[in-house]
């Protein structure tokens, strides 16, 4: 058995503390850096499903634009089918007045 004179005893004992509580000081500190590394993959999880939902509105987006795009050109086509067609009507009226006329001028 070792003997140690009061005031080493004392140091030592302190020593033993303060070494403990080093311990303790430094458990808490790779927790805290445990829950800061999690927070950091939490984080870039987010950024990167935000960024995946931005490509997705974006694909969204040009999507519609085409689409937007196809209905203007059927638009256009059919407004001008629309005026061949009162052309064509017009005529066939027209047409159709002449013939009568002519009918009736030959019944005549």
């Amino acid at each position: 058995m070792i003997q140690l004179k009061k005031p080493i005893a004392r140091l030592v004992i302190k020593d033993l503390i303060t070494g403990d509580s080093f311990k303790k000081e430094l458990n808490l500190i790779t927790t805290k850096y445990s829950l800061l590394e999690n927070k950091v993959v939490l984080k870039d999880s987010v950024i990167n499903s935000l960024n995946f939902q931005i490509v997705n509105f974006n694909s969204i987006l040009s999507t519609k634009g085409s689409q937007l795009e196809f209905t203007k050109q059927l638009n256009d086509k059919l407004i001008l089918e629309i005026k061949k067609q009162k052309l064509k009507s017009k005529l066939l009226g027209g047409a159709g007045l002449i013939a009568i006329g002519g009918v009736i001028l030959i019944l005549k």
